[in-house]
């Protein structure tokens, strides 16, 4: 049954990972690049050639892994998804959830920097501030509100242990 259970969860998440992350990280920059960019705007901040095709690949590629490995973290260690309705059972407190509490926001973020910098465009960096903003009121009000009270201490000792955004590598 635990195969089944698994494979399961994994099916659900892939569909969130497409109706959320995909969109969120991929789909939305591009619009509001569409949308919002015009020549006006200074574009000093980035210089189009192979070196930052390079890099915008780069972090489109590490933040589809970061988002990738906590996915599939969640859904066979923790047997959830990263759907807030559908959250995982055990805590995941492994893998990239060593370092940092929220790799996956990390992880959609990169994927939206790497549109900022291949757009070389400025109201895809004002997007990401909304985004940033929004997922950290979403984590302070929502998340942690609900994982204290899901899992208790175990997960304040977590919190003690690892820090809310910035990575701590030890």
């Amino acid at each position: 049954m635990r195969i089944a259970e698994v494979l399961w969860v994994l099916f659900k998440t892939a569909i969130f990972t497409v109706v959320v992350p995909c969109t969120v990280g991929w789909w939305l920059p591009g619009a509001v690049h569409r949308r919002y960019a015009t020549p006006a705007l200074p574009y000093s901040w980035c210089f189009h050639g192979l070196g930052t095709q390079h890099l915008a690949n780069f972090l489109l590629s590490l933040g589809a892994l970061i988002y990738l490995w906590c996915a599939w973290d969640f859904s066979v260690k923790g047997l959830g998804t990263p759907a807030p309705i559908d959250a995982p059972k055990n805590l995941v407190v492994n893998g990239l959830y060593r370092y940092v509490r929220n790799p996956m926001y990390l992880g959609v973020a990169c994927i939206v920097v790497s549109r900022a910098i291949f757009f070389c465009s400025l109201p895809i960096l004002f997007y990401l501030v909304f985004i940033l903003l929004c997922a950290n009121l979403f984590v302070r009000f929502h998340e942690e509100p609900h994982l204290r009270a899901v899992f208790g201490e175990p997960y304040l000792d977590y919190c003690r242990r690892v820090p809310r955004w910035l990575p701590r590598f030890r």
